[in-house]
């Protein structure tokens, strides 16, 4: 039975926690004739549910106006239901799809594409350009709601689609081949945590920058060796972890002061991707040492069809293990987004609607 109303946490505007509003009065949506209504059972924290939040984008005129994640014209509508990392079973089908599909377990592409192709340049997404998972129910693409078949739960599922699916078409930008060596800045978190085991699944040697209270966690990941983010003299630190060995590509969510450092690490040819700027989102850039070293700088964010499929089928196969950083009922998103900004976990951190509460894995 699908009910009329549901509950929701509701991003009423651009600014604090308190921007964020729970609701058990929404109205539940009606799928498309070619979506799916799922009951949602899981979703995951990401930062750019903070960000957007925050309006911490900047635009490309001004880096410190108060703008959404993407120039031109806004996709982002208030009150939004935010949350991309959508897990749960199929409730209710569009006129256009098969009724058999009601009951399966699936996964959600997150991305909201503008075309067939794998062109990301106009991209949006699930929880930004409509509406997303921190809900009761959500209307999806019946396409992009992927059946999944594994021993995980719901929680644990709900922590690859956008980090991995993220960290995985970084490593397609940059190239990343068997045997190369790959250095992850922000380790511990969503993204890199998840670089660190999609390395190991495409046969490249990966090593951590995180701080040293976690290195046995990063390491537990998939880490060949890890270097301390306190320390003193990055290079040396690195070049210790790797006996000495080149990096080739430089996996990068943090940029910040390390930036330049990090550029300097990477051997002539190298590659430097990155996705993110948690450590600070303006540089300085010494571009004698681009042309010199002959270097590839790469942008990423989100990921193609091609790569949430190539995820779902690393996660069938067993590839990739999660980590659970937390689990918080839906109406307590505000800690844990706070528990977010903290930083003190690894992996990723998850929401359960308080209706699936008591049936989630959550311990």
């Amino acid at each position: 039975m699908i009910p009329d109303s549901m509950c929701a946490m509701l991003l009423t505007g651009h600014g604090g926690p308190d921007k964020l509003v729970y609701s058990e009065g929404v109205a539940v949506p009606s799928p498309g004739p070619n979506e799916v209504l799922l009951r949602v059972t899981a979703c995951g924290v990401n930062n750019t549910d903070i960000w957007v939040r925050e309006g911490a984008y900047g635009t490309s005129e001004d880096p410190d106006a108060v703008s959404s994640f993407r120039d031109g014209e806004p996709t982002l509508r208030f009150p939004r239901i935010q949350g991309a990392d959508i897990v749960g079973r199929i409730a209710a089908v569009g006129a256009q799809i098969d009724p058999g599909r009601i009951g399966e377990r699936v996964m959600v592409d997150f991305s909201i594409y503008s075309g067939d192709g794998d062109s990301l340049a106009d991209m949006d997404y699930f929880g930004h350009g409509r509406d997303g998972g921190f809900a009761e129910f959500v209307a999806v693409p019946a396409d992009q709601a992927r059946a999944i078949t594994s021993d995980m739960s719901d929680v644990e599922l709900a922590t690859f689609c956008c980090t991995y699916m993220t960290g995985e078409r970084m490593l397609e930008r940059a190239a990343v081949t068997s045997g190369e060596r790959v250095l992850v800045t922000g380790a511990s978190g969503g993204v890199g945590s998840g670089v660190i085991q999609l390395c190991r699944a495409r046969g490249a040697v990966p090593y951590a920058i995180a701080t040293e209270a976690k290195h046995a966690e990063v390491k537990a990941a998939g880490a060949e060796a890890a270097v301390a983010r306190e320390s003193a003299d990055l290079a040396a630190a690195v070049a210790h972890a790797t006996d000495g060995q080149p990096i080739d590509v430089v996996v990068d969510v943090v940029v910040g002061p390390m930036f330049n450092d990090l550029l300097e690490l990477l051997r002539p040819e190298g590659r430097y991707v990155t996705c993110g700027a948690i450590g600070g989102p303006l540089v300085q850039l010494d571009m004698r040492r681009i042309y010199l070293k002959h270097l590839q700088i790469h942008g990423s964010s989100q990921g193609t069809r091609r790569e949430f499929a190539r995820l779902v089928d690393y996660i069938e196969q067993g590839k990739l293990k999660a980590l659970v950083g937390g689990v918080y009922r839906l109406s307590d998103l505000h800690r844990a987004q706070a528990a977010f900004a903290a930083k003190a976990f690894v992996g990723k951190l998850v929401v359960v609607p308080d209706s699936q509460w008591d049936d989630a894995a959550v311990s």
